[in-house]
C-alpha cells in the first residue's frame, strides 16, 4: 500500500490538535522520543481522504494494530462495534485508567472493542506505563 503523503502544515495542526499524543492511548510523543504518526480515522484503503477532519494523531503501536479497520468485536457482548474516534468522541467516556493506572479499562462497547483491536494493554506497555508512573509522567489527564 503507497504511503500518503500529508503537507507539513497539515501534520503540524493536526499534532497541535491532538496536543502530540495518540488519540487511543494518550502517550505523548515526549515520552517515547518518536514523532506519532498521521492517523487516517477512516483510512485512504476504505475511501478515508487526507484531510484534517480524517486525521489524527496515533502512536505506532495503535496505528498499525488498527490497520484498516474501523470496527472490531466487543469482548463482553460479541457484537461489532465501531473503533474509537478520537476526533469527534469524548476518551473518559469510553476508557477508563485500571487503579494502579497501568492499564486503559473499556467502558462501551466502542471502549472495549478498541482496546482489544489496537492492543492498547500490551504487556510491553503495560510495563513501560508502570516505569512512567515511578517517574510521576503518567497517567495522563483527557
Amino acid at each position: 500500500m503507497r504511503k500518503v503523503r500529508v503537507p507539513g502544515s497539515l501534520r503540524r495542526l493536526v499534532g497541535e490538535q491532538a496536543r502530540h499524543r495518540c488519540g487511543y492511548c494518550l502517550t505523548p510523543e515526549a515520552l517515547t522520543g518518536a514523532a506519532m504518526e498521521i492517523e487516517h480515522l477512516i483510512p485512504t484503503a476504505l475511501g478515508g481522504r487526507t484531510v484534517k477532519e480524517n486525521l489524527w494523531l496515533s502512536c505506532r503501536r495503535c496505528n498499525s494494530n488498527k490497520g484498516t479497520r474501523t470496527r472490531a468485536t466487543d469482548p463482553v457482548t460479541q457484537s461489532e462495534a465501531p473503533l474509537f474516534h478520537p476526533r469527534t468522541q469524548s476518551w473518559s467516556e469510553h476508557f477508563a485508567w485500571s487503579p494502579d493506572g497501568t492499564s486503559i479499562i473499556g467502558k462501551t462497547p466502542v471502549g472495549r472493542a478498541t482496546i482489544e483491536a489496537l492492543a492498547m494493554n500490551d504487556p510491553l506497555i503495560v510495563v513501560a506505563r508502570a516505569l512512567w508512573i515511578r517517574g510521576g509522567w503518567w497517567p495522563p489527564e483527557e
